[in-house]
């Protein structure tokens, strides 16, 4: 596919009715995110009861609580399970910013080892903070509740653009409630990240190179994963440059890379030390590259030896998932920019050793779930009731397992 049909700007009834589905979904999908929480926070409450009577199966698994009291009320307990673990770190980022110096041997019990997060979501965060009362709690949280409803439409423009209105409601449907969309209602950077690869995308389309080459900067300044945008960039560039010589399509994968570059330099001047986010990658996190053993061993413990670990079992889930979304794409073609980004996302899922093929990096690769929308609505529809049930329950789900668990999902 090398050009795409026309934009699609008018707002016909169809549409609109089609927006108005799609936002109560959407909110029905942060109703599940928040029934996740509350078990968390049973669980939490729980747990603090077995603390103070000396049961040995108490269990603190957020850092939020680790060594603290937990607090009396849910909605308390709601929003800190929100902004549990990598939302604990860009809170700090928020908070102080970036330390100037990083310990030797950083371990994650240090502050230190926040240089490993990006800066784009705590910035805009904080901008936020200051603009609004609240706190950067409640910043962060609103933050991503606008930027989830936003990724949720701009999936449903690109659908319609490259299929019909019936295509994009089930699209951004299933961007709602995909159990990996649990990470919209948390205070991580994938909400950010979603906007601006989707933003790049419309922009490619319309062969506005420069801007999307500057949108997808700021998205490789948002997330480590977000660097499969240039692959993404570098695929529209190289059909437009094959199709019409359009050679001014290599200023977007050109420019793509440069937020992730200026933070590395930016991050190397502040703290002094050279190429230091690598480093606390490695020493605090444990990050090591597997090259997809990781996801096959996991997966085979789970085939075999079936529910004695969630994270098995969900490695297992999302590379079926992903190997079902990707035989979809091959019935239902994508943009190149959008298949190679996919691609990009999924390589870079798989080979890590530690944290592998999870539901939010599945999610991430959110451009698969266009040609699902295509099949629910034109093979599959008696299907679709059942999927919209499964993934309110993923959803639900995974949001408690993320809680009390960890980092599983």
């Amino acid at each position: 596919m090398t050009d795409l049909a026309p934009s699609r700007t008018s707002v016909d009834p169809v549409w609109r009715r089609a927006l108005v589905k799609t936002g109560l979904v959407y909110l029905f999908s942060r109703v599940c995110v928040a029934a996740g929480g509350a078990i968390v926070a049973a669980e939490l409450r729980h747990d603090e009861d077995a603390r103070l009577r000396d049961l040995p199966w108490a269990r603190w698994a957020d850092p939020h609580y680790a060594g603290k009291e937990i607090p009396a009320d849910t909605v308390s307990l709601v929003k800190d399970v929100l902004t549990g673990w990598d939302g604990v770190w860009y809170l700090r980022i928020i908070r102080n910013g970036y330390p100037r110096h990083v310990a030797e041997h950083v371990n994650y019990d240090m502050s230190d080892a926040r240089v490993a997060f990006f800066p784009t979501y705590p910035n805009l965060v904080r901008a936020i903070d200051w603009l609004l009362p609240g706190g950067p709690a409640f910043a962060a949280l609103l933050v991503n509740f606008l930027l989830g409803a936003l990724a949720v439409l701009l999936v449903g423009v690109l659908a319609r653009r490259l299929f019909d209105v019936q295509v994009a409601e089930r699209a951004m449907v299933l961007m709602a409630i995909f159990p990996g969309s649990f990470v919209l209602s948390f205070a991580y950077t994938e909400a950010l990240l979603l906007v601006l690869v989707a933003a790049t995308f419309w922009l490619l389309m319309d062969h506005r190179w420069v801007a999307a080459g500057l949108v997808a900067a700021m998205a490789t300044a948002t997330r480590p994963n977000g660097i499969a945008i240039v692959v993404g960039c570098a695929a529209a560039s190289f059909v437009a440059i094959r199709a019409r010589r359009e050679w001014r399509s290599l200023a977007a994968p050109l420019l793509a890379p440069l937020g992730f570059i200026g933070f590395q330099l930016w991050l190397g001047h502040h703290t002094g030390e050279r190429w230091v986010w690598f480093r606390v990658q490695t020493e605090a996190w444990g990050e090591g590259t597997s090259y997809g053993f990781t996801a096959l061993r996991r997966t085979w413990s789970a085939t075999f030896s079936p529910l004695t670990s969630p994270t098995n079992s969900i490695t297992a889930v999302c590379l079926v998932t992903v190997i079902f979304l990707f035989w979809l794409l091959r019935r239902y073609q994508l943009p190149p920019a959008m298949v190679a980004f996919s691609i990009a996302i999924v390589v870079l899922m798989v080979l890590p050793e530690t944290v592998t093929a999870r539901p939010r990096f599945v999610y991430t690769a959110f451009p698969l779930l266009i040609p699902a929308a295509v099949w629910f609505e034109r093979v599959r529809r008696d299907w679709w009731p059942w999927v919209l049930a499964s993934c309110a329950v993923g959803l639900t789900t995974l949001t408690a397992l993320y809680g009390v668990f960890g980092a599983v999902p």
